[in-house]
């Protein structure tokens, strides 16, 4: 009795060091917060540590002015934050929204999943509550930022926006905006040539999100997501990335998955939470991914955007759409340095 015992123990063993847990995937191709993450797994450290040190390099390098400060500015100029972190073990979550004059909004996500009984705060009161828990409040606003809003303001005329139906005519001039006059026989509506605006493009210039799944050495699966949003959102708005099961999500039975993309659109259907759904249900973490995908597609075709899924036993893989080419980071045990995949869209 205690050989076979002894034998399964060394088979239960043997067979965790072959695997590649632990493992992080990361969107795009931010390695170096791939790295930082996979040093933390690397040396015993729990997924969720990994997710938010990983994330925070991308907020302290400002990723591509899509993540962190001084980046995204909003109608008004300002750059506020949202991120997300997800414990797989517990399925309890953190998130901060709308979060301004803070710079680390990943770790003030980290604060609302281990101090408070909440989930999810946002603007000016998510601050306050960063203030408490020791944070500094500070401008996000650079002179790269205010450059970029002036021209956009100034010299675009605040083209492209997110305006609909409004007047004066949000495709030629900047706000304050009302909303038309629709009754009787809908003289104010604008020519459908007129509402056609420039379209903002998802691609590795304007992606808006980090996302990052985890599973560490104790098969601990974490999944978080930091972003500063869409560039001359109208203030207040918040996309998929803090929205749990859209932005990103964990469970400990399966795995996790994270999305980045079109956020207006894509939290409407909970892409990361169905790629693990997918999962559970036997599916690769490819084919998961790539059903999220479709389920959006199915319904806005022309939607900019991808998911990565990731399984608690260390099966990863994406799919994307609108894009030419989507490339993620992977780090595991089988690789001696992180890798960058590149799939065609």
């Amino acid at each position: 009795m205690n050989t076979v015992i002894i034998f399964l123990a060394l088979y239960f063993y043997e067979s965790r060091c072959d695997s590649n847990i632990p493992i992080v995937i990361t969107t795009w191709n931010f390695e170096n917060s791939t790295i930082k993450a996979w040093d933390i797994l690397s040396e015993g450290g729990s997924s969720l540590d990994a997710i938010e040190k990983g994330a925070t390099v991308c907020e302290v390098q400002q990723c591509d002015g899509t993540v962190g400060f001084g980046g995204s500015p909003d109608e008004d100029g300002e750059t506020t934050l949202d991120a997300l972190i997800m414990d797989g073990r517990t399925m309890n979550v953190g998130a901060v929204g709308a979060l301004r004059r803070v710079k680390s909004a990943i770790s003030v996500a980290r604060h609302v999943l281990e101090h408070t009984k909440h989930s999810f705060l946002v603007g000016d009161q998510a601050t306050q509550f960063a203030l408490q828990m020791g944070f500094k409040e500070e401008t996000l606003v650079t002179p790269d930022s205010k450059k970029l809003w002036m021209k956009w303001h100034n010299e675009d005329h605040c083209q492209p926006n997110f305006w609909m139906n409004v007047q004066p005519n949000p495709n030629e001039y900047c706000g304050p905006y009302r909303k038309l006059d629709t009754h009787g026989k809908h003289k104010n509506f604008y020519k459908k040539s007129e509402r056609e605006q420039k379209r903002i493009v998802v691609d590795e210039f304007n992606h808006d999100t980090i996302g990052l799944v985890a599973v560490d050495k104790n098969g601990d699966v974490a999944a978080g997501t930091s972003t500063n949003g869409a560039k001359f959102k109208i203030p207040g708005r918040i996309g998929d990335s803090p929205i749990p099961g859209s932005g990103a999500y964990a469970d400990n039975a399966v795995g996790g998955a994270a999305a980045t993309g079109d956020g207006d659109v894509m939290l409407r259907f909970l892409p990361s939470f169905l790629a693990v759904e997918e999962m559970r249900r036997g599916a690769s973490p490819n084919k998961a991914a790539r059903t999220a995908i479709q389920r959006i597609v199915s319904h806005y075709p022309s939607f900019s955007g991808a998911v990565i899924a990731l399984t608690k036993d260390g099966e990863y893989g994406a799919a994307c759409h609108g894009i030419q080419t989507f490339p993620y980071v992977v780090q595991d045990n089988t690789r001696e340095t992180s890798e960058v995949i590149t799939i065609n869209c």
